[in-house]
């Protein structure tokens, strides 16, 4: 199992230093104990409480890109404390990554009350999937009964089938906008029949056309 080590102490004092390469050590023994390879071993002195650390930011890519199984912490304070514990145990979990302590001398158990959250969070997060999914449905209807036709955009569409970047029917946006679609709605739409765009670009897209209109009208 391939796995990486992440140590952390709160401050840059003498003696944190000293946990730092305390950590390290214990968490070699235990990928030892359980025969794993160590890809990687980041350590960094920040707070728990803070999500937007380098150290973890680096463990969670080495994760994305399935270079890491698991993740050998001392114990959970370590991976973070309050809400950026849970967020990241989340995360975690999502991604199917083990987590080992040197505390339990093996995989991570995790409280009642931890485990309550973390089954609380898939809940809700399967229902804001569901209703996300509802609203593309919702908008490619609409937009399909105010005269959006798909295939006229779509039909030539594997012949660009190695780009990266989808074209974006201005068009389509401008007509959806004017049957009363909220941007999102006609993001969303869009999405639905193939092509990769977010709010913000059928906003920005939507604005530099009308300005444009407004600029040959003069």
């Amino acid at each position: 199992m391939r796995a990486i080590i992440y140590a952390r102490v709160s401050t840059k004092k003498e003696a944190q230093e000293t946990s730092l390469e305390r950590q390290k050590e214990e968490l070699w023994e235990l990928a030892d104990a359980y025969n794993m390879q160590i890809v990687g071993v980041v350590e960094e002195q920040a707070s728990g409480y803070e999500i937007d650390r380098q150290g973890i930011l680096e463990v969670l890519d080495t994760i994305k890109e399935q270079q890491a199984e698991a993740v050998l912490i001392q114990d959970e304070t370590r991976l973070g404390r309050g809400n950026a514990k849970i967020a990241l145990m989340h995360c975690l979990r999502k991604e199917g990554v083990i987590v080992y302590t040197h505390t339990h001398n093996g995989e991570l158990q995790l409280s009642d009350s931890d485990s309550m959250v973390l089954e609380i969070i898939g809940i809700v997060e399967e229902y804001q999937r569901k209703i996300h999914n509802a609203k593309i449905k919702r908008g490619m209807r609409r937009a399909v009964d105010n005269g959006f036709r798909p295939e006229r955009n779509l039909k030539n569409q594997h012949i660009n089938s190695g780009r990266d970047k989808i074209e974006v029917p201005i068009e389509e946006i401008v007509r959806l906008r004017r049957n009363e679609l909220t941007f999102a709605e006609i993001a969303a739409t869009l999405r639905g029949f193939g092509h990769d765009v977010s709010k913000a670009t059928v906003h920005r897209r939507y604005t530099e056309y009308m300005k444009q209109q407004l600029d040959i009208s003069k």
